[in-house]
């Protein structure tokens, strides 16, 4: 029965580190799925997703990684993740800006959805970082994620790999990620609701 569990719990840690090591957009989606499939965890849950991803997985790697976010989320601006409690956001544009506006929208509690027309990320352009950003970005535990993270004098990044890191953080917190849908713009709803029944 022990070894089991133990089989079990390793198949988790490789879960994990293939999750960590996903390369493009469409394998980190499918690595993350596999690794709630295993632990028996729904993302869509997204009040209680995150501890419930750390309670489920006791693993070295991880726990570094959930000290840098727990650390992060213990912000007072997020009011521990109450601030924004009743909120449902939608982010169009899984590029930098939208994935780390949706991360922040976690923190402070708010329910996210983003969406993203494409399924890859191809842009290749490099990115200079100021210091405050990465800063930002080892709070986020972008190095767990992509060793060579600013390592010496380099401050850039790819956008492709920038997107990859951020896409793994904003799953990690529970936020709903669509690719291919496409927003082709609002439908409002009638003036006079009560009297429209078209």
């Amino acid at each position: 029965m022990e070894e089991s569990k133990n089989e079990k719990v390793n198949q988790a840690h490789v879960l994990f580190d293939r999750f960590v090591q996903a390369s493009t957009c469409k394998g980190t989606l499918k690595a993350f799925q596999e690794l709630c499939d295993h632990l028996e965890l729904k993302p869509k849950d997204y009040r209680s997703f995150y501890h419930k991803l750390k309670s489920k997985l006791n693993y070295w790697k991880a726990k570094a990684l959930w000290a840098k976010l727990d650390k992060r989320g213990s912000h007072k601006d997020y009011k521990k993740g109450k601030a924004c409690a009743n909120t449902k956001c939608l982010i169009i544009g899984a590029g930098p800006c939208g994935l780390r506006t949706a991360i922040d929208l976690s923190f402070l509690g708010a329910k996210v959805v983003v969406i993203e027309k494409r399924d890859a990320f191809s842009r290749n352009n490099v990115l200079h970082l100021w210091p405050f950003t990465i800063h930002d970005l080892r709070g986020l535990g972008a190095k767990k994620f992509y060793g060579k993270f600013c390592a010496g004098s380099i401050d850039h990044i790819s956008i492709r790999q920038l997107q990859l890191i951020l896409l793994k953080v904003a799953l990690i917190l529970g936020i709903e990620i669509h690719v291919n849908v496409e927003f082709r713009g609002l439908v409002y709803p009638p003036e006079d609701q009560e009297n429209e029944s078209k």
